[in-house]
Formats: C-alpha cells, structure tokens, sequence
C-alpha cells in the first residue's frame, strides 16, 4: 500500500542528483531537544524530478532553489513522488562561493561579533531612504571537518529560522517573495546570509550584480 503526504516544503534544488529535489518540511513539526524543550525540525526529503506527464513535469522543472511550495507526495517502496506540487511563493536561494570584495555592512556586522567574542552576529539593513531592505547575519567559518557553506546548501543546518525570523512583522512571502544569498567570501573569516525582503527589488538586484 502507497503512502501518501501532504505538506508545505521549501525547495533547495538539486543538490545530490539532477534528476531529484531536495525539500525541506516547513511545517510545524516539533520535537524535544536534549534539555527536553521543544525545537522545530525541518526535515530533509528528496523527491523524483523526472518522468511526470506534461503539465505536472512543467511546474516540477520550473521549481528553484528557495520556492515555497504546497505538494502532495506518493510514496511507493520509500522512494517520494510528486502527485502535486502548487507554488507559494517564489522565493529565492543563492549560494555564491569564492566572492571578493565583501560590501562594508558585512564586515562591520562580523567586526562587532568580534569585539563581542561572538561566532554570528546579525543586523537590518536599509535603502538610502532609511527603509528596511534585508536581514543581514554573520557567521564564524567552521575549522576542522565542518562547512557551514555546504551544511546551508544541503539543509544539514536549516536556513529555515532565519527566513523566519526575516519574516516577522514584513508581508507574506506569498505577496512578497524574498532573496536569500549565502555568500561564502575568499578573503575574509566570516560567512554571510543576506535576505533581502524583495526578491527582485534594489538591493537583490545589486548582491546579483556584484557577487553572481
């Protein structure tokens, strides 16, 4: 007997094999962590994105790192299939490696969790006319075996709360999709993940420009 699921997923594209997607369960599904409070769980499914018929074959190759998307799923001898898959919003993720030329609000954002002892830091950005634009945060760069660039781009280590957090008190990803950037700099200690609340306003448009 076929199993079948429904749920909201964010899409982080095709990270292990082109011919499947990577979802990432956003729903409100908790669990206890080891001091027994409740923390969300963002789980990691891969989904075949071939061999569909031409209607549902279209929307499931048009999916991008980042969507937010409603889909049904047949599961058949454990292996997921989309049954349907409706788009919420059309966010966005982009992960750049290797940038140059890190813009100045990042380093000022990383010197202070520096100056604090801090591994992340985090702040709100905003356009020469004083409006938030984007949420910017800061991390260390693991050392060792550990990549944090990679455990983002693979949803090991959800962005998930930081969309979230971005979300809060802003329009509905449904009216106003974002832009999420996770740049890995060459030449600097820190990574960055900037999510500008527009994802084709000013501000994404100049991250593309200078880093993609």
């Amino acid at each position: 007997m076929d199993l079948t699921t429904t749920g909201r997923y964010r899409v982080l594209g095709r990270p292990r094999d082109p011919n499947e997607l990577l979802l990432i369960d956003v729903d409100e599904t908790q669990s206890a962590d080891a001091d027994g409070e409740d923390e969300e769980v963002f789980g990691p499914t891969y989904v075949a994105a071939t061999g569909y018929d031409s209607t549902l074959g279209e929307t499931v190759e048009s999916l991008e790192s980042g969507n937010l998307v409603d889909a049904h799923l047949a599961w058949t001898d454990g292996d997921p299939r989309f049954e349907s898959v409706e788009v919420v919003a059309e966010t966005t993720f982009e992960f750049l490696d290797g940038v140059t030329g890190m813009f100045e609000a990042a380093k000022e954002t990383w010197w202070a969790a520096e100056a604090d002892g801090e591994a992340m830091n985090s702040r709100v950005t905003r356009d020469t006319d004083g409006d938030p634009n984007g949420a910017l945060y800061v991390f260390a760069k693991q050392t060792g075996a550990r990549d944090l660039f990679e455990e983002f781009k693979s949803g090991v280590t959800p962005l998930e709360p930081l969309v979230e957090r971005a979300n809060e008190g802003r329009a509905p990803e449904s009216e106003q999709p974002r832009a999420v950037f996770v740049l890995r700099p060459a030449d600097e200690p820190f990574l960055v993940v900037y999510i500008a609340f527009r994802r084709d306003g000013m501000l994404a448009r100049t991250v593309r420009d200078t880093y993609a």
